[in-house]
């Protein structure tokens, strides 16, 4: 990619290069030798190149699920307080209220976040919030970033197709909380080591700094949340308690990188709704609710969250991706629906039955339909409603395509439902 300054640009890619153009030379483009009559640049001057405001403070939330949703709920909240402020991550990136970039990768090659920091910079934001993927932190994509706090959320299985083995993962995870910077930490979870200079903890199982009392989960989620020696009564209108240790985390980044009033912080963060895609109820009547969770930990949580109705589920698994967490898909969904149809996530090259073949080896086949169309699978899903039932559907959330053998067709869960109930 490139970006313009002056009467020449900045770019990461040697077959963008021409004279005179300055190369951003990072460890993951290290391999590539830039031609002789470029200026050779690293973050730090490509930084200052692009008038980058080292005082914008940068927050990063990594762990295997909820770095979206916590990213949204710090980043509304902030700008509820009156801040400005930025974010970026697998919605895409925005501004102000504003969206200025579409959804692409989780954590993006450096030059692009660069280019995101110097739109902060001129639209003179505070902060900017960025998830942080485990793939970034392994591939140095966040080279040169200095983060005033990071954020962990949890660990749970996932990507093993290219970390191997969960140690592995977890390694890389916690790779990014060794240093001294601040942290929010959930040590309810297993597989976290982190350094404890400037660490704050969230939890609700273990004794931590920041933690919920009074729980109840049956409409939305109220609590009484305690945070740095304030406690204060908190209203949300998300579901589940996967969902109350996300606003946790957002509460706590908020009290810290702020330092408003406990009240103040709660009224703010009680206005967040949410993001398309997460626990997203598409239709009231009947109810259909659609999210991203893809992994079988999420899919857990969402299911959980969702105990108390009859479900039916409609759900698949990505191809090209960790085929351990195939089967054990099959079988949370079967422990929570009524009714399950398995179906085709992205399928990218692999074929979609072998797909459905190997979550179904999970699985007995009671009350279990296979059909690799996904609109088909969503028919079928609302046509297996009986009154009072809700029908979930798992693993794409809000993505607008579905991708096979290397090409994204147009699908949207959300579109599909509204146009067959129509």
């Amino acid at each position: 990619m490139k970006i313009a300054i002056n009467n020449t640009f900045v770019t990461d890619n040697t077959s963008e290069c021409e004279s005179g153009c300055y190369f951003l030379q990072t460890k993951s483009n290290a391999k590539y030798k830039a031609p002789n009559n470029v200026h050779l640049i690293n973050v730090h001057e490509c930084k200052k190149l692009l008038n980058i405001n080292e005082n914008i403070k940068l927050i990063g939330i990594t762990g295997t699920n909820g770095k979206t949703t916590t990213a949204a709920a710090i980043y509304e909240t902030l700008l509820a307080l009156g801040y400005k402020a930025g974010v970026c991550g697998t919605r895409g990136a925005f501004v102000n209220h504003k969206k200025i970039d579409a959804k692409s990768l989780t954590t993006s090659q450096i030059l692009k976040t660069l280019e995101y920091l110097k739109i902060a910079s001129e639209q003179e934001c505070e902060y900017f919030i960025m998830e942080v993927s485990s793939h970034a932190i392994a591939q140095d994509r966040i080279e040169g970033l200095n983060f005033d706090l990071k954020i962990f959320t949890n660990l749970s299985q996932d990507h093993l197709d290219y970390h191997k083995s969960m140690q592995e993962y977890a390694n890389v995870k916690n790779s990014f909380l060794s240093d001294d910077s601040a942290k929010i930490i959930n040590i309810d979870d297993k597989y976290v080591k982190f350094n404890h200079t400037n660490a704050i903890t969230y939890a609700l199982k273990n004794n931590a700094i920041i933690k919920a009392n009074e729980i109840s989960l049956n409409s939305g989620i109220q609590a009484t949340l305690e945070v740095l020696g304030e406690s204060v009564k908190f209203n949300s209108s998300l579901q589940g308690e996967f969902n109350l240790y996300n606003l946790m985390a957002a509460f706590g980044a908020v009290k810290i990188l702020t330092n408003q009033n406990a009240q103040q912080i709660s009224n703010a963060l009680a206005k967040f709704n949410g993001v398309e895609g997460r626990m997203q109820v598409v239709s009231q009547n009947p109810l259909v609710i659609v999210d991203f969770a893809h992994t079988p930990d999420g899919m857990e949580k969402v299911l959980n969250a969702l105990r108390h109705l009859n479900l039916v589920v409609v759900f698949g698994a990505g191809g090209d991706r960790d085929k351990t967490k195939r089967p054990l898909m099959g079988q949370i969904a079967q422990k929570y629906a009524r009714v399950c149809v398995v179906t085709s996530d992205n399928p990218r090259s692999e074929e979609p039955m072998s797909i459905i073949d190997e979550i179904l080896s999970g699985m007995d086949k009671t009350n279990t339909i296979a059909n690799p169309d996904r609109k088909e699978a969503i028919k079928i899903g609302l046509n297996k409603l009986k009154p009072n039932e809700a029908l979930v559907i798992l693993g794409k959330g809000d993505e607008d395509y579905q991708e096979i053998n290397g090409i994204k067709y147009p699908f949207s869960d959300e579109k599909v439902v509204l146009e067959l109930l129509n």
